[in-house]
């Protein structure tokens, strides 16, 4: 009911009819648990002259809130026969009704390769580039050809399967909340990984812009491509990694999850795979005990970097004649909920660093300026970014996608530490804070109502999305 209310409402609000059509519900009872449905996607290209092409499909079923977040083509689901008829029925469709242009059809898949028209797109979709990487064409380029008259240059048996690409929505959301909940503010660092091999991004936005609530969260289309499935998610991992983004909240940290989950690796999915893969929301990395040891290991070696800089004016010691020879410290390393006494010493450009009785060797430029860092931990490198510190000792560090937070004391000032209050949290659950600003398009409770945990007390509209603002606990408005 919650979700025919939500479709009626956007669509009243974006196209000014709120009426539904009810279609059969696509599913698999023998492996229900693991693939519902997946939804795939074909590009036709239709002339003015009765020419129609089918470009391949895309396969778009990593979603949430029936939006994409991952698109890749080719499908690793269909065969050469399933992927012929449901060309060949794309074509036939842009062909009845007289379709000129790009435009995208769209399928509903059972895990029997049964398939059902879901719509038809007439127009460019956001997942293109994956399709112009796998079959080599430019299809802005071929759209305004054929708005121009001339006739397709291709015939279908020109249009190949070469290699493999992914794409990655990056948008400014928050993936703790719901997946994914719209995030704004100023784009205050911005660099795009076009460094990376084989890499494009297509954005509109730069460093200064602003994300406002009018618009789509979306940052940009991160797209990688490779000989093969494995290369191309491969280099996305790596790009993503190489991504900086600071100023608003965005979903690196789900993106990255979810390419190297072993699920998505096997190309087990469908349109429930956030969902059953994360059925208590998404909390980010965890973290094996060998990349714990690597994380404290690369924080305090440039906890240790950074104080030997300080100790330097453009290169040169400020007081030539006091020099240090302390080439080892003690350290205390506060990660989530437990503290890790740690001990670094120096050997040139390298720290050699003992934390749970083993030792690890991180090496680095220590370019501390970079919004980058390419770290090697016992020749494993990393990429990772520092995002903040301060006198305290707290820093967070992106590591493999997701951010952590640490906090790295002295021995000494870690003793001391426990006598220090602790600021308590303030108790909000009282309170309803919408997560983003936005239109209240609904107010479902007046004052004096009793109203139970779970319950809905309004709909804020922002970003395009309807959210349900529900209440923390139950009691009285």
């Amino acid at each position: 009911r919650e979700g025919f209310r939500f479709s009626s409402q956007e669509a009243a609000s974006s196209f000014g009819d709120d009426r539904l059509l009810i279609e059969k519900f696509i599913d698999n009872p023998r492996h229900i648990e693991i693939q519902v449905c997946i939804i795939i996607y074909y590009l036709v290209l239709a002339d003015k002259h009765g020419n129609a092409l089918w470009l391949n499909e895309r396969e778009c079923s990593i979603q949430r809130r029936n939006q994409k977040v991952v698109e890749e083509a080719p499908s690793t689901f269909l065969d050469p026969e399933t992927r012929r008829a449901m060309g060949e029925q794309a074509v036939a469709l842009a062909k009845a009704v007289k379709y000129s242009s790009a435009g995208t059809v769209e399928f509903l898949v059972d895990s029997s390769k049964n398939f059902y028209f879901l719509e038809m797109n007439t127009r460019l979709q956001v997942e293109h580039p994956v399709t112009e990487c796998i079959t080599g064409l430019d299809l802005v380029q071929e759209m305004i050809r054929v708005a121009k008259g001339y006739p397709l240059r291709h015939k279908q048996a020109d249009i190949p399967i070469n290699g493999w690409a992914v794409e990655c929505r990056v948008y400014a959301e928050d993936p703790y909340k719901s997946f994914g909940l719209p995030s704004i503010g100023k784009l205050s660092q911005y660099q795009e990984p076009l460094h990376v091999p084989s890499v494009r991004v297509d954005s509109g936005i730069q460093q200064g812009s602003d994300i406002s609530i009018y618009y789509d969260p979306m940052i940009s289309k991160l797209i990688t491509y490779g000989s093969n499935r494995a290369e191309a998610l491969k280099r996305m991992e790596e790009a993503l990694d190489n991504y900086v983004i600071r100023g608003v909240a965005h979903n690196i940290s789900l993106l990255r999850e979810v390419i190297i989950h072993p699920r998505f690796v096997q190309g087990d999915i469908s349109t429930k795979f956030l969902p059953e893969v994360y059925p208590d929301g998404f909390k980010g990395h965890k973290l094996t005990d060998l990349e714990r040891r690597e994380l404290l290991a690369t924080a305090v070696s440039l906890y240790v970097a950074e104080q030997l800089r300080s100790q330097r004016f453009l290169g040169t010691p400020r007081i030539p004649i006091a020099k240090s020879k302390r080439s080892s410290w003690e350290l205390s390393v506060r990660l989530g909920d437990g503290i890790y006494p740690v001990t670094v010493s120096k050997d040139g450009s390298s720290f050699s660093v003992e934390v749970d009785g083993m030792k690890l060797n991180v090496t680095s430029e220590w370019n501390l300026a970079s919004p980058l860092l390419s770290v090697t931990i016992d020749g494993t490198q990393r990429t990772i970014q520092r995002l903040s510190r301060n006198a305290s000792g707290d820093t967070s560090i992106q590591f493999l996608g997701t951010v952590y937070k640490l906090q790295i004391l002295t021995k000494v000032a870690a003793e001391l530490s426990k006598y220090m209050p602790e600021k308590a949290a303030e108790d909000t659950s009282s309170i309803l804070r919408s997560p983003m600003p936005g239109a209240v398009v609904a107010v479902s409770v007046k004052p004096g109502d009793m109203v139970s945990e779970g319950q809905e007390i309004c709909v804020i509209e922002a970003m395009k999305m309807q959210n349900s603002m529900i209440a923390a606990k139950t009691g009285k408005v």
